[in-house]
């Protein structure tokens, strides 16, 4: 996620100082950062919906390796009521937790080993007042299943509004915020949603794609700008323009029967500022607070950095990434406990395969590393990897379990969205070769690896829904995009791609939203359909069966999962690596400089050895090593025979 300037619908509205809404006024628990007068027209016409009773989470299960549950109970005025547990075995009840906000109460329960399936009563009672009475679910845990991503899986990155429209009915409701659907503005909400990517799983599978990444789907009930996801209003409801619960867990169901796999993109560090929670705060300490509104730093350098002042490493912190992102204070017990269980809940609940992390660096470090712990004690083949767009090499492994930094806090992270390959390769087609520069920082950021536990576990990436779209950086070239998706497809690491790329999507990243395109067909009054080969041009299906051809050679062969890799210091923009097991060596060079180049065969003889024929692995013919020559902006993949 990046930085967006949002909207609101009352543009005069900045945040206040929290401390102040715990007063007299009537209105003492308004939502952060809106007037009193604001706060009555959304009392007044119920779009606040602070007199919801909730229960956070809405059930759980038996058989859960921790037995412990905390239950976020909200009501109106229920603080001050004795709290017990009816019509159950094997339940203890053993804290209730009182906050300053009296519509708040955390339940915690210990379920214990005899605890079967079924519905207890939660009672409040007490103070001559009427007894309350909540009904809460506990259901039989599924059988475990093998989940999480391996070093084979090829991942298909999707903007959900953006994507494809298979249900027209969801596109407004009344009781949202930002109103409808308007394609041609870049900000309005375009109407894609789950049922349009349930219709198109085929088409993502036949690209040679075994993993969908989704951005967020949670609601994001926002005034303006909703469509993107990482402002979320309600932590345990998908939004109701995508679809909702049960539709999403079919999703992953209807995916998992196809072999896709599924990672819900979720956001620790902050929320939307019309999240419920927000409307009527359990106590302020839940989100950081000054003075007056203060922007993150965005400096990732501050955690790792020995020499850092506090002032720096609290403004990235406790900094918030937007004013409609208040910052969320993990710190305190209560956010922590609601927000890993929220991500076991959901990992529980619809069987996905992993979690892709927002905004990795920003939250307090000490409490992601207990969440990597507590999902992984669930789940411990459950795919982690957390958005880490950092300034170099050394930062970026910080964040990584086990890393070689010399740190001694481990955070127990297992993968990270590696933006330095990204940078690196970049540069590497858009810049000519210096002594550290061009091709060469594609070598020295992979002679870095040491710093990784394991870098074979990272997502490696072209571009993203924040960044310019790779065509447009490689000034539109063709032979530049093949060479970027020959070394997405060979490098180590799990290799994600964009929608769209497939298509030869062009964008600049500045504004985001000209980079969040609509995948054309997937809408019923699209004049073209590119999700099938006769609605693509000559171009976009030469690139289409590259990615293809590619993606289901690296799934047939190890060689290109968990091969070892051997790289030789480039040469004139020339860069040869391998990729190599006991069964196969794979030879890939690369010219990235301005002129046909002849192959030095000597100069790589440790690894070709008595080998003088290969094969293309595109074109399937067969070449004669000896008689190499490589165009400039070309990539040859070969397999050794």
């Amino acid at each position: 996620m990046r930085f967006i300037v949002f909207f609101f619908m009352f543009s005069s509205c900045l945040y206040s100082q929290v401390d102040s809404i715990y007063n007299d006024d009537p209105a003492q628990y308004m939502p952060l950062g809106m007037t009193h007068a604001q706060y009555h027209y959304y009392a007044d016409t119920g779009l606040a919906n602070i007199d919801t009773m909730r229960l956070n989470p809405p059930f759980w299960w038996v058989g859960m390796k921790n037995p412990k549950l905390e239950i976020l109970l909200y009501d109106q005025n229920i603080n001050d009521y004795t709290v017990r547990i009816d019509n159950t075995v094997g339940i203890e009840l053993e804290k209730v937790k009182r906050v300053s906000n009296p519509n708040y109460l955390f339940i915690d329960i210990n379920i214990l080993p005899q605890a079967k399936p079924g519905i207890f009563d939660i009672v409040l009672y007490g103070n001559n007042r009427n007894t309350k009475r909540y009904k809460y679910e506990l259901r039989k845990r599924k059988n475990m299943i093998e989940r999480g991503l391996r070093s084979s899986d090829f991942i298909y990155q999707i903007m959900p509004d953006r994507f494809a429209n298979g249900d027209y009915t969801n596109d407004n409701f009344e009781d949202m915020m930002q109103q409808g659907i308007n394609r041609k503005k870049m900000y309005f909400r375009h109407g894609g949603d789950i049922q349009g990517i349930i219709e198109h799983l085929d088409y993502i599978k036949s690209l040679g794609a075994s993993a969908i990444w989704a951005t967020p789907l949670l609601e994001n009930n926002q005034p303006y700008a909703s469509y993107h996801g990482y402002a979320i209003t309600d932590f345990y409801n998908i939004d109701k323009r995508f679809g909702n619960n049960e539709l999403y867990k079919k999703m992953v169901s209807k995916a998992h029967k196809k072999g896709l796999k599924t990672i819900m993109d979720i956001v620790l560090n902050h929320c939307g500022n019309e999240n419920w929670l927000m409307h009527d705060i359990p106590s302020s300490d839940w989100i950081y607070q000054w003075p007056e509104f203060t922007r993150s730093n965005f400096r990732s350098s501050v955690v790792a950095d020995p020499y850092v002042s506090d002032f720096d490493r609290d403004k990235l912190t406790k900094g918030w990434f937007d004013y409609s992102m208040p910052d969320f204070n993990q710190s305190n017990d209560l956010l922590a406990t609601y927000l890993i269980q929220n991500n076991i809940w959901w990992a529980e609940y619809t069987q996905l395969d992993g979690y892709r992390i927002d905004t990795w660096f920003f939250p307090n470090q000490d409490f992601l590393s207990k969440w990597v712990k507590s999902i992984k004690n669930e789940f411990p083949d459950i795919t982690l990897f957390g958005e880490t767009w950092v300034q170099n090499e050394s930062v970026q492994a910080y964040f990584t379990k086990n890393n070689k930094s010399g740190c001694n806090k481990n955070f127990n992270l297992p993968a990270v969205l590696d933006f330095q390959l990204n940078f690196a390769i970049e540069e590497a087609l858009t810049k000519p070769q210096t002594w550290t520069g061009g091709i060469a920082r594609l070598y020295y950021t992979l002679a870095q690896d040491f710093l990784y536990d394991n870098a074979y576990n990272n997502i490696i990436f072209l571009d993203n829904h924040d960044k310019s779209r790779i065509f447009s950086t490689l000034g539109e070239d063709m032979d530049k995009l093949k060479c970027a998706i020959g070394l997405l497809m060979t490098l180590r690491g799990i290799p994600a791609i964009y929608y769209g790329t497939e298509l030869l999507f062009k964008g600049d990243g500045k504004p985001d939203g000209t980079v969040r395109q609509d995948f054309p067909g997937g809408w019923k009054e699209d004049k073209i359909n590119k999700f099938i080969k006769t609605g693509r041009n000559l171009e976009e299906n030469d690139i289409y069966n590259y990615i293809r051809k590619l993606a289901f050679y690296r799934k047939e062969n190890p060689v290109l999962q968990t091969g070892k890799l051997k790289h030789f210091i480039p040469e004139n923009g020339l860069y040869v690596y391998f990729r190599y097991n006991k069964e196969k060596t794979i030879m890939i060079i690369l010219n990235t400089g301005d002129k046909l180049q002849v192959l030095n065969k000597k100069r790589y003889g440790e690894l070709l050895g008595n080998h003088i024929k290969a094969k293309n692995i595109i074109t399937n013919k067969i070449i004669n090593l000896n008689d190499i020559k490589i165009k400039k902006n070309n990539i040859l993949i070969l397999e050794l025979i």
